[in-house]
């Protein structure tokens, strides 16, 4: 199911680690060291590729294969029409029978159109590959004839008529969906048990012009989907569901000799008996697989292995099946449903992204995330790719069973290319703090940009045009990390506005609405003792109408506001220029940016006011962000009754629990600890509840969210999982602070 270019030169490109350095450098920096930043450039390489969607006619229903070269893309699937760009359902269709042909620059139909047919049943186009000169298509699938001439589930195309050429006469008793040609062989794998008159399990070679069924034998036992040659011819590489390859164990993956199909490297355990290989594609050094699982304990990312070895370079653990796999410039394109990236150091489980890019020497992710949906069919979105050159430009298609791309309606065939970059990264969060007295901090948390990691961030001061401070910073999807500049020159008592743009070195988003602040000529007690007091993240909702929970620490963990809580409700809980934020109970929460290893010792505190009868959890420790967790303790929640709970996870649950209710509408002091002391529950500057034996907790890594999540299985769960009420000045300590500390906060709240 691979387009016909494949072998792509290798290229290394700047890990996102050491990108990641460079953003928390920058924010580090001060005005007069970064003020001559490098800016940012459009793609951040080794990403090659826009993630910006190019109008694209459509197609009604699924797209399975797809072949592409000399600026032609020929889709095949199972659907009837082809309708233009942005057109509906229905409206200005025309018939493509499970085949159209495509100019790769403009994305309209050529004049080349086939009829792939079934006398009976469903007809599907489920391989498509070019021969090495271009002049034969061939196509492999479930189908009787094309273009009313006979055939058995394979045929040869002659793209200079687009007519299916007669000598080519192979009978195949099932599916074909694969296939992988060379200047005298055909490959081809499927469902069949024989082709040609003969016994071929899964797999079979007929000559090039489908005279003479080859001797070539990989015989698999189970279902063959994909199939490639290696760059020197010698090879044939297999993928499918099969567990053995001419009757030696070698599950999903297995290499044979060109010539006579005799196995040279198999793969025992290598993948698990759950998974299987989609698609193949390979460069000059290496090929790749796409893996699908079912089950628990799956294998669903990706795999590159060396060509001279044949054996394993890296592997990614995503969870979401991959279905698609392609080269090109260094990087390798994946179509597919992940969810969760997190045993890689990536993404938590999550809404699905259904593109990805990722170096050939690295399994990290780029900043290239165009994305789809699932669309109509399993679902799954994408499931295949091919790529060809036309005019100056390399074009990326991309075919499957969604309907939409980059959010808008969009159906079964989309396409991106080197260029131009038209799309301009998010416009950033701003938020201030006057805690230090004569200065103001302006913090915003990084921006987003589907096709660029690292961005360009100008500041600019009380309407001015010019701005006083540039810097760069890198930031994905999952991961915005908050950066920090401190403006020295301002006296007490002067307001000031800032606003704040973010570039990808072409396209520049609108400025920030400004935020004002005056400066402060005195420290507010409150929020200086808790910054003095380390903590190591410190949400002060103080923004108005963002996602953004700017961390008024040194941590600069902000947070991540879901589900558009009430922002700005006063009267705060602590006295001064603060306000809070409101949840509704229902599905409002923020988590934080940084994913954290377990703590062993640490501080909770928080302020809440509520009036609820349904109980909610306040604060806490999970191991997801967008999605309900699975792993979740370290928290602080509110029974029905409004006695507070605080509770962790060592092999069973262990709580403590405050004698008196809080649900009475008025601001009380939230602060839990545990360390070597055990667990200590105090409100309003006064000790509780303890239990000096619940020393442990639950070993995850996670992230700290405000305002719900689970509470499945712990004692006196309340009805809701959500916090229903407002909360205020939440501060995550590293420490356990002592009783006296705690006692001295409380006593703070007034200024």
């Amino acid at each position: 199911m691979n387009g016909s270019t494949r072998r792509r030169s290798v290229g290394r490109g700047r890990t996102r680690a050491a990108s990641a350095v460079l953003c928390l450098l920058a924010g580090a920096l001060t005005a007069s060291v970064a003020a001559g930043a490098s800016p940012a450039a459009a793609l951040t390489p080794p990403v090659a590729l826009t993630a910006d969607d190019l109008s694209t006619w459509q197609t009604n229903g699924i797209v399975w294969s797809m072949a592409a070269g000399d600026g032609v893309v020929y889709a095949g699937g199972t659907f009837s029409t082809v309708r233009p760009p942005s057109a509906a359902a229905g409206t200005g269709e025309q018939p493509a029978v499970n085949f159209a042909a495509f100019d790769a620059a403009t994305g309209a139909p050529t004049g080349c159109a086939l009829s792939f047919t079934l006398t009976s049943g469903t007809a599907t186009v489920r391989a498509l590959a070019l021969s090495p000169d271009g002049a034969t298509l061939y196509a492999g699938g479930q189908f009787g004839a094309v273009n009313g001439v006979g055939v058995s589930n394979i045929a040869a195309i002659d793209t200079a008529t687009c007519t299916p050429r007669n000598d080519f006469k192979v009978a195949v008793s099932a599916t074909v969906r694969a296939i992988a040609p060379t200047e005298d062989t055909v490959y081809f794998g499927g469902d069949f048990n024989s082709a040609g008159g003969a016994t071929r399990n899964k797999f079979a070679a007929v000559t090039a012009d489908g005279a003479d069924l080859l001797p070539w034998t990989a015989n698999a036992d189970e279902v063959a989907r994909a199939v490639d040659v290696t760059p020197d011819g010698q090879h044939v590489l297999l993928g499918g569901d099969f567990f053995t390859v001419n009757g030696t164990t070698s599950h999903a993956l297995a290499v044979v000799d060109a010539t006579t199909g005799a196995l040279t490297t198999a793969y025992p355990g290598f993948i698990p008996n759950t998974s299987t290989v989609q698609d193949l594609t390979t460069d000059a050094t290496g090929f790749y697989t796409a893996n699908e699982g079912t089950g628990g304990g799956v294998f669903d990312g990706r795999i590159a292995l060396d060509l001279d070895d044949f054996q394993q370079r890296w592997r990614d653990t995503c969870l979401g099946a991959t279905q698609a796999v392609l080269v090109h410039s260094g990087v390798l394109y994946s179509g597919s449903h992940a969810h969760d990236c997190a045993s890689m150091g990536e993404f938590p489980d999550q809404p699905r992204k259904h593109l990805l890019a990722q170096s050939v020497d690295d399994p990290q992710l780029l900043p290239w995330f165009p994305d789809t949906n699932d669309g109509i069919g399993e679902p799954v979105g994408p499931r295949v790719m091919a790529q060809t050159d036309k005019g100056g430009r390399h074009y990326l298609w991309v075919g499957g069973e969604f309907t939409t791309v980059n959010g808008e309606a969009q159906q079964g065939l989309t396409r991106f290319a080197d260029g131009p970059d038209t799309g301009a990264p998010w416009v950033p969060n701003v938020s201030l703090n006057t805690v230090v007295p004569g200065q103001i901090e302006v913090n915003w948390q990084t921006s987003f940009d589907t096709d660029d990691g690292e961005l360009t961030y100008r500041i600019y001061k009380d309407g001015a045009a010019t701005p006083v401070y540039t810097t760069t910073g890198y930031s994905l999807f999952w991961d915005r990390p908050q950066l920090r500049w401190t403006d020295t020159s301002v006296a007490p008592g002067e307001t000031h506005s800032y606003r704040i743009s973010a570039s990808d070195g072409t396209n520049t988003s609108a400025k920030s609405t400004a935020v004002s602040a005056t400066v402060a000529a005195t420290a507010p007690s409150y929020p200086a003792q808790v910054r003095a007091d380390g903590a190591s993240l410190y949400w002060r909702y103080d923004e108005a109408t963002s996602t953004f929970a700017a961390d008024s620490g040194s941590g600069l963990d902000n947070g991540f506001l879901r589900n558009a809580p009430s922002y700005r409700q006063t009267p705060a809980a602590v006295a001064g220029d603060s306000t809070a934020i409101g949840f509704n109970g229902t599905d409002e929460y923020a988590y934080s940016n940084a994913r954290h290893a377990r703590p062993t010792a640490f501080t909770l505190e928080t302020w809440i006011k509520t009036t609820t009868t349904k109980g909610g959890r306040i604060i806490g420790f999970s191991n997801l962000t967008m999605q309900t967790s699975t792993s979740y303790d370290k928290h602080v929640y509110m029974a029905n009754d409004g006695k507070l709970v605080f509770g962790v996870y060592d092999g069973a649950t262990r709580t403590v629990t405050s004698p008196a209710a809080y649900n009475d509408g008025a601001w009380h002091h939230v602060v839990a600890t545990q360390g070597s002391g055990g667990l200590a529950l105090y409100v309003d500057g006064q000790l509780r509840a303890s239990n000096i034996l619940y020393k442990t907790n639950e070993n995850y890594s996670g992230y700290w969210r405000v305002g719900g999540d689970n509470l499945n299985n712990w004692p006196n769960r309340p009805t809701s999982n959500f916090f229903a009420g407002q909360i205020d000045e939440t501060a995550v300590y590293p420490t356990v602070l002592p009783a006296a500390k705690v006692s001295s906060h409380y006593a703070l709240r007034n200024g």
